[in-house]
């Protein structure tokens, strides 16, 4: 049996070093130092994460980056109070949407078999399958970003109707979350909540 060189690298496990930088030391931050990401970081941080698995491959997260001063501002009657002062000493607050059209673009992403026709007229499969699977690439985008050296801050405290009139109008676009990412502020970390133990939650049947 020939085995590729990918499958090989896909049997080795990461470091403890980079699994405690994507899980055991990462946090969820509540400020950032003013260090600034740029836009090819942005992009990296992108190609990365649309590397992960969505069903039917539709990848339907739509994102915006928000960085600019007069985009923050936008953003900024949208937040929840408590999530004002960490978005605006973010360097990037990522808006992560979902297209409630991405069946659209499934005959270029899936183009062996007719899986728009799964979608189209079916609003309530449209609607789950959009939201789970932006919700699995809002997660990739995290552990991108970890990957790459930043920290992150997923919120969920925002107004995402204003935020889709302001950000998405016109467009199949409805946010789903919002990120934050770039680096973080040590001293505005709170105390590790705990976690669930494995018995508690999951058994190998």
């Amino acid at each position: 049996m020939v085995i590729c060189l990918e499958m090989i690298s896909a049997m080795n496990p990461l470091p403890d070093s980079a699994l405690d930088q994507l899980f055991r030391n990462a946090r969820s931050q509540n400020g950032f130092i003013n260090t600034p990401v740029s836009d090819a970081q942005v992009h990296a941080v992108y190609e990365l994460m649309k590397m992960g698995p969505t069903a039917a491959n539709s990848c339907p997260v739509r994102l915006v980056f928000v960085k600019s001063i007069e985009a923050k501002e936008m953003l900024r009657p949208c937040l929840a109070k408590g999530n004002v002062d960490k978005s605006m000493s973010a360097p990037v607050v990522a808006i992560i949407a979902m297209d409630l059209a991405f069946y659209e673009k499934l005959p270029y992403l899936l183009p062996h078999v007719d899986a728009k026709s799964w979608f189209v007229g079916n609003d309530e499969k449209i609607k789950e399958s959009a939201f789970r699977d932006s919700t699995l690439q809002g997660a990739y985008l995290i552990m991108a970003a970890r990957s790459l050296g930043f920290d992150c801050g997923p919120m969920v405290g925002f107004d995402s109707q204003m935020t889709d009139e302001v950000f998405f109008k016109g467009t199949s676009y409805k946010s789903n979350f919002l990120c934050t990412i770039g680096y973080g502020d040590p001293t505005k970390v709170f105390g590790r909540s705990p976690r669930l133990p494995f018995d508690e939650v999951a058994r190998i049947a």
